[in-house]
């Protein structure tokens, strides 16, 4: 596949991957075909190129483009593609849902946790030795930009997850719902549920794909030493979730769902984006705190999208401020193994909404790759796709060997393990400092610790080579 140049202000150009030509074509609907006349004509859907990098096109609505309209939409993105039986429930979720936004205990309860249980706030932190390190590889006689990195890492259970997993655990409990199912991939969101329901006394019931049972062997232990009962389903995280889905579906009368990432119908979508921006509230806080200002570049991988819209919705109104979203090109864009939707995908109804989706002509999902678990899924969230087509943020790829050499650099020059998840992210670092001017402040979040990714590492013979 060519790359297209495209410039980048202050600095030297990125390569960036072309779009294809995006269509909506037929998907399913919690495993249900949907019928044809959701499609849209090709001529509007067509993309065959992206804006300059730090576009951002003029807004008529500030209001929708910042929080979605009442629908849960971000232009054609987002909605509630599900049977009838479920509109009522997902309803009364989304009334609880405004409702405690405004609810004076239930904030507070949440505050306390979040301070007292989830460890918040977490360090934004410079990156002394990896800013060192950009420097030196550029060879410059300038300062070249300062890294930050926001330490998601540090939280209890030891990723982001658990921000949105103990809110909605506390909805849970207020809907009167004695049980709680999820679907997790790498594990951090089963982890995160399943701590949060022993906290809450909620019955756990989490599923999880079979193959990342086998790759995630630590966090299925720690799942279940928290009284979780886990459920192996053939497959990957899209299996587990479709699974997940029908359970709720089946037991609505006691059982809550807790989504874990931006997709779904609404208001899941919108939910999670609310209590994951707590991210981005303190980035900005502690920008200013340390440098009197805004950051330059927020930086942060994108799976469906949880971390990267937690990072970025606080800075979606600052159009000084870059958004860099990072996907996973796993063995290659040409492959058929990589998770990169944004890159090569189509837009579709899956899961209950429309987005962006890896699917063949026929609209059947695709099976997606990488060596970070937690971005193998096969769609992105609604806003993620709205922030794409609009050109407001950026979206990249790396693949699962960079994102594996951003782990060990990580792990020597700073004594920080990441996630391969967050590694991607800080892999995007080769070719996004040397565009950069000097001083400028790069913020990457670290959304999740790579304690679990240590078996991985060793097959990828990772470990082997260091000894």
């Amino acid at each position: 596949m060519s790359s297209t140049t495209i410039e980048v202000r202050g600095g030297q150009p990125l390569l960036r991957v072309p779009a294809r030509n995006h269509r909506m074509i037929n998907s399913v609907v919690c495993g249900v075909s949907i019928k044809r006349h959701h499609r849209e004509s090709n001529h509007l859907l067509s993309r065959t190129s992206g804006p300059s990098l730090g576009f951002v096109p003029t807004r008529t609505d500030a209001s929708q483009f910042l929080r979605g309209d009442c629908n849960g939409k971000f232009g054609r993105f987002g909605g509630k593609f599900v049977p009838e039986t479920l509109m009522s429930c997902l309803k009364d979720l989304e009334d609880e849902f405004h409702f405690v936004l405004s609810d004076h205990d239930f904030q507070e309860e949440l505050a306390t946790a979040l301070k007292d249980y989830i460890g918040r706030e977490t360090p934004l932190y410079f990156a002394g030795r990896l800013t060192e390190h950009y420097k030196n590889l550029a060879g410059t006689i300038g300062s070249g930009p300062d890294i930050y990195l926001k330490r998601e890492d540090l939280n209890h259970c030891g990723s982001h997850k658990i921000n949105n997993a103990l809110a909605q655990a506390m909805i849970a409990r207020r809907l009167g719902c004695s049980r709680v199912v999820a679907a997790t991939g790498a594990g951090q969101h089963g982890v995160a549920t399943a701590a949060a329901c022993a906290k809450l006394s909620l019955e756990c019931t989490v599923f999880m794909g079979s193959t990342d049972i086998e790759k995630q062997s630590s966090n299925v232990l720690s799942m279940k030493l928290l009284s979780a009962q886990v459920k192996a389903v053939e497959g990957t995280f899209k299996d587990a979730s479709s699974e997940a889905i029908r359970n709720w579906v089946g037991n609505l009368d006691n059982t809550y769902y807790l989504s874990g990432t931006v997709v779904g119908p609404h208001p899941s979508p919108i939910m999670v984006r609310e209590f994951q921006s707590v991210i981005g509230k303190e980035t900005r806080r502690q920008a200013n705190q340390l440098w009197g200002g805004k950051p330059d570049v927020l930086v942060a991988c994108v799976g469906s999208g949880s971390n990267a819209l937690g990072l970025f919705h606080e800075f979606v109104g600052d159009e000084d401020v870059r958004l860099v979203g990072v996907e996973a090109a796993g063995l290659g864009l040409d492959s058929g193994k990589h998770s990169a939707t944004l890159a090569v995908g189509d837009v579709g109804v899956y899961h209950g909404s429309m987005s962006y989706l890896l699917q063949d002509d026929q609209g059947q999902i695709l099976r997606p790759h990488s060596v970070g678990v937690g971005l193998e899924y096969p769609g992105v969230g609604p806003e993620i796709s709205f922030l794409k087509e609009t050109g407001r943020a950026e979206f990249y790829t790396a693949t699962d060997q960079e994102a594996i050499q951003a782990c060990m650099l990580l792990s020597r020059l700073e004594g920080i393990i990441p996630a391969l998840e967050a590694s991607h992210a800080l892999a995007f670092l080769d070719k996004l400092v040397p565009t950069l001017h000097d001083g400028a402040k790069v913020v990457v979040n670290c959304s999740g610790r790579g304690d679990k990714d240590l078996d991985t590492l060793i097959q990828q013979g990772v470990l082997s080579s260091l000894c």
